[in-house]
This record gives C-alpha cells, structure tokens and sequence, in this order.
C-alpha cells in the first residue's frame, strides 16, 4: 500500500507514493536525528550553573552560547536548505549531523569560554537547515491531510531531544562531569549520521523528483520560489511563529537555571524537572496539532483560530505562573502554559506547506526556521539573560509572556487573508500545469 501525496500543488508530476512501512522508516530516522539535534543543542541549559561557577560567567555570556546557536540557524538555514532541495536533503541531512556531532564533541573538549563560543557556533552551523529539511522529506511521503499532524510531531521532536539532552545532561554531569555531557550527545548523534543514509534513499522517497532533477533548469524555479513571500498569510504565519516560539524557547532554555536559583535543586534535580516542563511542551505540540487537523479538516481557516488562542492561552497561563512564588502551584501553571505554548507549531506548518509550492518545500520551511530562530530562539534567551543581569530572572520571566500578544495579532493578520491567498495560489497552480502540459506536448 502506498501513500500519495498531493497539495495545493503537489498534484503536478513531481508527486511520488511511497509504501508505507517505508514511510514510517523514513519518518523515525528522521525524528531521531532531529532529537539528536537538539539534544546536543540543549545540553548546554543544564550545565549552565558549572559553567557559570567555573569560568565566572554572566547570564548575558550564558544566554549568548545558547543564542549564537539559533542565530546561526536562523542566518544560514535558508541557503543551506535551497542547496538542499537541489542537490540531495538525504545526503545533505547525513552531512549536517555528522557536523553537530563533531562540533558537540568540540564542546566537550573547551578549555575556555572563546573555545566553547567557536564550537557552540559550529554546533548552530551543522543544525542550520536540518529542521527544515528535514520536514520536508517526511511530508513528501505522507498524505496532505495529515500535514499539522506531522509538523507538530516532527517539531516536537526538537522538545523531546530538549528533555533527553537536559535530563541526561544534567545526570551525566552530577556523575562524571560536564565535558562528558556533551561527549555523550555528540556520540549518538554520530550514530545516527552514518545509519541514515544507509537507510533512507533519495531514489526512494522521491523517485521522479530524482529523475527529473538533472533537467530542471534554473529559471523553472523562479515562480515556486516567490510562493515564498507571496501572500500575506504566508508571511504572517512565518511572523507569528516566531514570535511565540520566543516565550517557549526562552522558558526551555532558562529553567534549569532557575529551579537551580528559586528552588535550590542541584543539576540533576533541575534537569530533571526542566526536562519533564519541556516534554509537556512537546506532548501538547504532538496534541494541538493533531486537534488542528481533526476540528479544521473542512476549514483550515479555524487552524489559525486555534494558533490564537493557543497564544493567548499560553499568555495568561505564563503570566499567572510567574506572578507566584516558587512552589507547587507555580510549576503547575508552568507545564500547563507550555503544554500549549509550542501549539502554533503545527497550524504555521500546515499554512506554510499549503501556500508554497511543493518543489520548493524545503526552503519554505527553512524561511519558516529562520523566522523561528531570528524572532524566537536567538534573541529570546540572550535578551532575557540580558535584563536577568539588572532585575533578577524571576522579574525577567514576567514580561516574557507578553511577547504571544504580538504573536496572536500576527496570526489574527494572517487569517483574514488566508481564504484569498489559497483561492489564488490555487489559481496560479492551474495556469502552471496547463503551461506545462502544453510545453510537453510541443516536446513530444
């Protein structure tokens, strides 16, 4: 039995079916890998307080070797992952993790902070566009309708490779040491980049995309391409996600340190618990997109009405948390808020899959990544560190929140153009196939 994909453009002849024992491999390689990605990012969080006693680091030198990494994706994923759709995501994908496995392992052997920056920058060089692409190839073999299901599932892979990382990390730590933290991240992320493209084949999962490679000129791109930036919708879903992954990354990234400060637990302990915050946050992506798909199957529109409450709600949720003091009722709140914090997660896939064109899906979702990383995941924990050094981490996290009122408008903002967009992009499809058709039998 074989899946089909199809979009609102995938019905050209650059679909492919693929069986689905198959696809399911393709799709838990793939998530593996993606875990392992951002176990060997987030390691870092749980060590934060060796680190800080260590070296006498600030929190502002803290949240920049957390932040280079997603600044590093969010300014490379784009070329990288337009390279990727043209000459291979496999063989690309294979590449970029044995590169952050390499570079963890530099992590692992620092001596200093300067050495720890290059290879905290090289880890964010090697995780630039795997994201990316990496939802692009487990979209290509599965079906359209499952499109929020699998970008939340897939995405979440980054918060369960977030509790691993910070989990163990902190374990390892307590046991033999930060540097063996990092060592043991960056181990089975080298596992994993040989096994994948022994595995996965680009012949398999996209088998006429592969044939039909070598004769695509340059200038049959030009018009996939503007699909990126070519409704208001599209723009505002990549805007909104970023914002709100401000408040969730930055909450990730800074917890352990502060059930560290607050609640006097030792690395293990706060890696322990952080760990268990993240997966609510992981869980809930996994669930709010799968509610997405089941309310909005007739109306994807209500997809985006359900990213905006997913906003607000987180908003409210965060406030009240971090308006308490420390203690049982505080944490509750906390794994509540970010149980659908990350929500948006899979509604923006979902928008930004239907409304560009699926050749260039790849570099769609790295547009998506570098919105993410540029709005959300860089700046989010480097201006937090930032102001934690005037008025306190606790103060800090208070305004974090607000920023998913911005996000919530940015989504509102895309939904009122959303209906539009699709109807002429849907129109834009068809003048293109009949282009193509007519073209094809002039050749033939």
């Amino acid at each position: 039995m074989a899946f089909h994909t199809s979009a609102v453009d995938d019905d050209e002849p650059g679909s492919v079916g693929v069986a689905r024992k198959y696809a399911w491999i393709v799709f838990a390689l793939t998530f593996g890998l993606l875990i392992s990605d951002y176990m060997s990012r987030q390691v870092l969080n749980a060590v934060f307080p060796m680190l800080k006693s260590e070296w006498a680091l600030s929190d502002g030198q803290l949240g920049l070797l957390s932040g280079i990494v997603a600044l590093m994706v969010g300014l490379l994923t784009f070329p990288l992952s337009l390279l990727a759709d043209r000459f291979g995501r496999v063989r690309s994908l294979a590449l970029m993790a044995l590169m952050w496995s390499l570079a963890t392992l530099g992590c692992a052997l620092a001596q200093d902070y300067p050495q720890m920056f290059i290879a905290r920058f090289m880890v964010g060089v090697g995780e630039a566009a795997y994201g990316s692409v990496g939802i692009a190839v487990v979209i290509s073999v599965f079906p359209k309708h499952l499109r929020a299901t699998l970008s939340s599932a897939f995405m979440a892979g980054g918060m369960f490779g977030s509790v691993l990382g910070m989990a163990f990390g902190g374990v390892i730590a307590t046991k033999l040491g930060w540097r063996w933290s990092f060592a043991g991240m960056a181990l089975f992320g080298l596992l994993l980049a040989v096994l994948y493209p022994i595995i996965v084949k680009e012949t398999r999962i996209a088998p006429q995309r592969a044939a039909m490679a070598a004769s695509e000129a340059a200038a049959a791109v030009k018009r996939p391409l503007r699909t990126l930036f070519s409704s208001r919708s599209v723009i505002g879903a990549y805007v909104g996600s970023g914002l709100q992954l401000f408040v969730g990354g930055t909450v990730i990234v800074w917890m352990p340190s502060y059930l560290n400060r607050y609640y006097d637990m030792g690395a293990d302990k706060a890696g322990g618990v952080a760990a268990i915050i993240v997966l609510c946050s992981g869980a809930g992506m996994i669930l709010c997109g799968m509610l997405s798909d089941r309310l909005c199957h007739q109306s994807p529109e209500r997809k985006i009405a359900l990213a905006i409450a997913y906003c607000l709600g987180s908003c409210v949720l965060l406030s009240l948390a971090f308006a308490l003091p420390a203690g049982p009722a505080q944490l509750a709140l906390i794994c509540l808020g970010m149980l659908i914090a990350a929500g948006t997660t899979g509604p923006a896939g979902a928008m930004v899959a239907n409304l560009t064109h699926y050749s260039v899906h790849g570099t769609a979702f790295a547009t998506l990544t570098l919105a993410n990383n540029m709005l959300g995941l860089a700046p989010g924990p480097f201006i937090t560190g930032k102001v934690s050094d005037l008025i306190g981490l606790h103060a800090a996290f208070q305004w974090v929140p607000l920023v998913s009122i911005a996000a919530a408008v940015v989504f509102f903002y895309a939904k009122c153009h959303y209906h539009n967009d699709i109807a002429r992009l849907k129109g834009e499809h068809v003048d293109d196939s009949v282009s193509k058709n007519v073209v094809f039998e002039v050749k033939s």
